[in-house]
Formats: C-alpha cells, structure tokens, sequence
C-alpha cells in the first residue's frame, strides 16, 4: 500500500546561460580593487570557479568557447586523426638481442629469431 499521496520525481536540473553583457559587468565587478571573487559570486548566485574561468578568459590565459556550441561540438572540428609519414627502415633482423641491466652490470644476449619461443622460455626462467 501507498501512503504518499503523490510521489514527486526529482527534476532535472537545467544549465543556466548568461550573456555575454551579464558576464562582463560579473567580470567588470570582480576588477575592482579590494573586491572579492568569493563575494561578487555569492552576490550574483554563481559558482566562484565559473567566475574564475571568466575572469581568466577575459584576461586572455583561457580561450573563449564559442556561444551556443557545446564543447563537443567545438572539438569535432579537430580532425580525430592525423596520419604521420614515418621513415620507416625496413631491417630484415635475423637475431632476437636482449640486454639486461643490474647495478653496474650488464649482460646481453644475442638469439637467433626463429627460435624465439626458446628465447622467451630461457628468458622467463632467468628473470625469476
């Protein structure tokens, strides 16, 4: 049985924008010496790392996002890809080399390659 009469759902909340004039008179406030980010945001009901970030856009050490687009929106026009010619060499190696450090001293070991499963079982049982 129920006994809530009506059971509200939680609802979304919803991003809030603000113009371009508000954030600068917001900005225009925080410039004033002796004056607190902290207070002018409580004073305008806004986070004070929003503020933050407007005051350092304005200032120039963040770029500005383009209004009305999502951040998605201004990252697709990022090629996802870039290809990267390499000048790859292609050497034939006929030998597997391994070179293990411990301390001062070194060991390295050359094998051949098509007996590389040999080199990995010697390999694993030396490193234990």
């Amino acid at each position: 049985m129920n006994t809530i009469e009506q059971e509200a759902l939680p609802t979304r909340r919803r991003r809030r924008r603000y113009t371009e004039e508000f954030k600068a008179r917001v900005v225009a406030a925080c410039q004033v010496t002796g004056v607190s980010v902290a207070a002018v945001s409580m004073e305008h009901r806004l986070n004070a790392n929003l503020l933050r970030r407007w005051l350092d856009q304005a200032e120039g050490r963040l770029p500005k996002r383009l209004s009305g687009r999502p951040a998605e929106a201004e990252s697709a026009r990022l090629p996802a890809f870039v290809p990267v010619a390499v000048g790859a060499k292609e050497v034939a190696s006929t030998e597997i080399r391994v070179e293990v450090r411990r301390g001062n001293q070194s060991i390295m070991v050359s094998w051949p390659i098509s007996e590389a499963a040999q080199c990995a079982t010697w390999l694993r049982e030396w490193l234990r």
